[in-house]
């Protein structure tokens, strides 16, 4: 018999010390990351009384495929919509916290002398909080309902997509391993270009190619095209410069928009959970018990700057997002750990070479440390601020007061010349993306295939009328969208200083349209001058007279907006309808679902009286594929039923800890079938109860909890559905389904 391959031993390894480690913390109700990370070190080498891995460098191969696994399923629960939903308070507060921990991790770092890459990596690790824990924090505290919950899942969102761009500035940052200006910026650029160029792209394609697909799509054909598209936006994220982390995240991100996000983020989890495994396993081969002991003063001042930095300066990103002190310092206080990003972006300095040795195992060990102490950092939140609430100075409140009450005003404020400034910002920021991308594309993959079946002038012909008309759709809609829209007439007729800077507005469009067309006839035929204007100047005209250009501009947005908002508009989640200011900050609104034995279940709204008895107020519901907005008094409430509920944030806890009551009632009072049921053949003897008596007279499903399935004729033993009329004599032969309890009540019958 051969002998294993080495890998698969290190994977039976890794398993069994995952496995036994994952049971025990579910025992202890510790988040399985931490369980990983055990696992890992007891199959390290740095453990030398237990079996240990043997292949390290496939090991890490896996786990560079986790990340992979992990950064796609983060982005199929990503979208770039609830980002511009949010407002802005999460933003302001999530880019201050952010900026402020990174400052705080590069000082850290400084103090201790460190390396400057060192600094850098250690601020990027410090300003991320962890998703998993917090999410797993609240949900066994109970504060999933609470406001300033949904505040710090929303930063988390941020903070998620900012690292993702953090991967990429670090990576630009490693392989320079020097501060240089435009480098940055051209870094900054790159980014932003393939960005916008993927999600536009992916948008406009991918959902098509879905439903064109739809009926050939089985779980296992989902599955492995979705893996395909995820490791081919890898592949091409590499090839460009970028993490293969962030190609994942980009494909999952464009997925997420998609009718089938639900089905393929349901698909890849367990794909997911092994590799990530392997990844969190791999992060703890990397802890040495030695490294800790030998840094355990950086180790604690590490935590404290997480401890103090998170609870000080984000409480003052809070506040300046224009939230209150209490639900400030309540967020502020729940976001003092580090978690999955610390170990990418740790991974992505050793892989890399420009990390120390020890800053790997020091921010698993502060890692650890801070996941603990969440749960105790969110407890203390409130009577911290009651002591300082005390200790404040009551010209502080009123102040604090006034700047929280006054934020929601300042940023609804919206004015023409804004609304029709973004419009067009973003208009020639998507179309001049394109525009470059049909360039590029062009010159590097259609020009040696023109060049080489047409030679010459007749080839320089060619590339410039196929390139030009492949750009026509966009660069018309780069030049003219938004010029007749109704922001654009609203400025043009309110005032006539307005027209000046419009016309301005318009003629720089033109120009970068122009730019584009000579930029393309100067590449094919070197002209200058009047010979590359006027042609310029001709085609310009053509294309903004030309209304199939028109119609094929409008079909390709409208197709592309169809296609982004196909989820939203098929979504059965719940989903607020209006906006508006509430009449309290403290009043929001969360979303619950009946659960089964409720008592006011199948009940209507006034009947169950939950806003007498609870405070809280149901604003919409949603039935399968019905919602009902506003419901009235009459509209029943049906087990199933996700509501959406407004009411404070001590209403709502309330009502949270009633519906969970119930459901745990409901899951304890379900009787569990200790009994199989039996099929059994019987005789009808002579001291039957039945002789004489019809099918109906007898209720032997009432009486005894059976169902007589079959009954057999006499001459040709065939086996008739039982008719309720039919009358029963000696030595008929039933069969009956039914408890073998039950069946034995059942009167003088002779079993077969």
């Amino acid at each position: 018999m051969s002998a294993l391959a080495p890998l698969i031993d290190d994977l039976a390894l890794i398993l069994i010390c995952a496995g036994a480690m994952t049971l025990i913390f579910k025992k202890l109700k510790q988040p399985l990351v931490l369980g990983y990370i055990v696992a890992g070190f007891l199959a390290s080498p740095n453990m030398p009384w237990m079996p240990s891995v043997k292949d390290l460098a496939n090991v890490h191969l896996w786990s560079e495929i986790g990340v992979i696994f992990l950064l796609f399923a983060l982005g199929l629960e990503f979208s770039f919509k609830k980002i511009m939903k949010m407002g802005a308070s999460p933003i302001i507060a999530a880019c201050v916290i952010i900026f402020s921990m990174m400052s705080v991790g590069f000082l850290t770092g400084r103090a201790f002398g460190w390396q400057q890459m060192d600094c850098i990596f250690l601020g990027g690790m410090l300003a991320m909080s962890s998703t998993t824990i917090i999410y797993k924090a609240f949900d066994d505290m109970g504060l999933r309902q609470q406001k300033f919950a949904g505040l710090v899942l929303g930063v988390l969102i941020i903070e998620d997509i900012l690292a993702i761009v953090l991967m990429v500035m670090l990576s630009t940052l490693a392989l320079s391993q020097h501060f240089e200006g435009l480098q940055m910026v051209a870094s900054i650029a790159k980014l932003g270009f393939f960005l916008v160029l993927w999600f536009v792209v992916g948008i406009y394609l991918i959902p098509l190619f879905l439903r064109k697909t739809k009926t050939l799509m089985s779980d296992e054909t989902m599955l492995i095209v979705s893996l395909a598209l995820c490791f081919g936006m890898v592949v091409i994220a590499s090839s460009v410069g970028f993490s293969p982390a962030f190609g994942a995240f980009i494909m999952g991100s464009i997925l997420a928009e998609t009718i089938e996000a639900e089905t393929i983020e349901h698909l890849v989890n367990p794909v997911k959970d092994l590799f990530g495994a392997i990844f969190f396993v791999s992060v703890g081969m990397m802890v040495d018990i030695s490294l800790i002991v030998e840094y355990a003063f950086p180790i604690i001042c590490i935590i404290l700057a997480i401890m103090l930095g998170q609870t000080i300066l984000s409480t003052i990103g809070f506040l300046l997002s224009g939230q209150p002190l209490k639900t400030a310092m309540q967020c502020s206080f729940s976001l003092t750990q580090i978690g999955e990003f610390a170990f990418i972006l740790a991974t992505l300095g050793t892989s890399l070479g420009v990390t120390s040795d020890f800053l790997y195992p020091i921010v698993v060990a502060v890692s650890v440390f801070t996941t603990f102490t969440t749960p105790y950092m969110i407890r203390l939140a409130l009577p911290a601020y009651n002591a300082l609430h005390r200790l404040l100075p009551e010209k502080w409140k009123a102040t604090l007061d006034r700047y929280a009450s006054d934020a929601p005003e300042m940023a609804g404020q919206e004015s023409p010349w804004r609304t029709f400034l973004s419009d067009v910002l973003r208009t020639v920021l998507i179309y001049g993306v394109l525009c470059i991308a049909v360039v590029v594309i062009s010159i590097n993959v259609l020009s040696p295939i023109i060049y080489k079946i047409l030679p010459g002038m007749w080839g320089q012909i060619a590339f410039a009328i196929i390139t030009i008309i492949c750009l026509a759709p966009f660069l018309r809609a780069l030049m003219v969208k938004k010029m007749y829209s109704s922001d654009f007439q609203t400025l043009w007729s309110d005032n006539n200083f307005n027209r000046a800077p419009l016309l301005s507005l318009i003629v720089l469009r033109m120009i970068i349209g122009g730019w584009f067309i000579g930029f393309v006839l100067d590449y094919s035929f070197h002209w200058t001058g009047l010979l590359l204007i006027v042609p310029a100047i001709s085609i310009i005209f053509l294309m903004i007279a030309s209304r199939r250009l028109k119609r094929q501009s409008l079909n390709l947005e409208r197709t592309f907006t169809a296609n982004l908002n196909q989820r939203e508009n098929r979504a059965s989640d719940l989903r607020p309808q209006y906006a508006g200011k509430l009449m309290e900050r403290n009043i929001h609104i969360s979303v619950f679902t009946v659960p089964i034995g409720i008592s006011w279940a199948g009940k209507t709204l006034s009947q169950a009286g939950l806003g007498h008895k609870y405070g809280v107020h149901v604003v919409a519901l949603q039935r399968g594929a019905q919602r009902i907005n506003i419901p009235n008094g009459n509209t029943l409430l049906l087990p199933g039923d996700r509501m959406q509920v407004i009411g404070s944030d001590e209403q709502l806890q309330t009502f949270s800890n009633v519906i969970e009551a119930a459901a745990q009632e409901a899951r304890q009072s379900v009787t569990e079938l200790t009994e199989e049921m039996t099929l059994r053949r019987y005789t009808v003897d002579a001291q039957s109860d039945f002789i004489g008596r019809t099918l109906r007279d007898c209720g032997i499903r009432e009486r005894y909890n059976c169902l007589i399935v079959g009954i057999e004729d006499k001459r040709s033993k065939e086996l008739l559905s039982p008719t309720p009329s039919h009358v029963f004599e000696i030595d008929d032969v039933i069969w009956v389904v039914g408890t073998p309890e039950d069946i034995k009540c059942l009167p003088s019958s002779v079993p077969f």
